[in-house]
């Protein structure tokens, strides 16, 4: 009789810590979740030494003042990191690229701003350019690959989709995403404490309040 292997109910994430300079560490993982978990984690969890906790696609940088022990980091996140603070953002959908995300998805332009804006987005990680936040939790059948021809101009303001990700573009910019509305929320504001409008870890509504369909 052959033996049937077990399955683990989890897998522990698969972790590389890289030093980045002498008082930072580069953590390198194999998926955005184990991402948005490790930093979440760890933000909440106020770790000693840590100064700053800095997520992208597949890492984390941790910056510390000298007196972290590394090897915490190595040891397993929690499974449900706690949920950040909630961010309502009115979006009216006028955006130059809704009959054409339409089209490609075989829905109507109200299917579209339905399933958008019916949505719960969680900020996976920031960059780009400041306050430009990239969101997980669109729709599967909205994720379309960005568009062939980036554009040389994209207002400030716009309500963008590409690939798995959700996002506002805080000023006027080239960008190849795709364009559903727009909205007059401040994503970027030097003043502000924090600058940035929307942080990782932070959860997101869209609030449809209109537009030209």
């Amino acid at each position: 009789m052959r033996a049937t292997p077990s399955t683990p109910s989890s897998r522990e994430p698969s972790v590389k810590l890289l030093p980045y300079g002498p008082r930072a560490v580069l953590v390198e993982f194999e998926s955005l979740g184990e991402v948005m978990a490790a930093a979440t984690t760890w933000r909440h969890a106020a770790l000693p030494g840590v100064i700053d906790v800095v997520p992208a696609a597949r890492t984390v940088l941790v910056t510390h003042d000298g007196s972290l022990a590394t090897d915490v980091l190595r040891e397993p996140t929690e499974a449900a990191p706690p949920r950040g603070d909630t961010v309502s953002i009115d979006v009216v959908y006028d955006g130059a690229d809704l009959d054409d995300v339409a089209a490609a998805t075989g829905m109507s332009v109200d299917d579209v701003v339905r399933l958008h804006s019916g949505a719960e987005y969680t900020v996976a990680f920031c960059g780009f350019m400041p306050g430009f936040a990239y969101l997980v939790g669109l729709p599967t059948e909205l994720q379309l690959p960005r568009r062939p021809t980036p554009r040389t101009r994209v207002p400030s303001g716009a309500v963008a989709i590409a690939a798995e990700f959700a996002g506002i573009y805080p000023r006027e910019s080239p960008g190849g995403w795709h364009l559903l509305g727009h909205t007059g929320a401040v994503l970027w504001d030097e003043t502000r404490e924090p600058s940035a409008l929307l942080t990782p870890g932070t959860v997101v509504r869209f609030n449809d309040v209109g537009g030209l369909r």
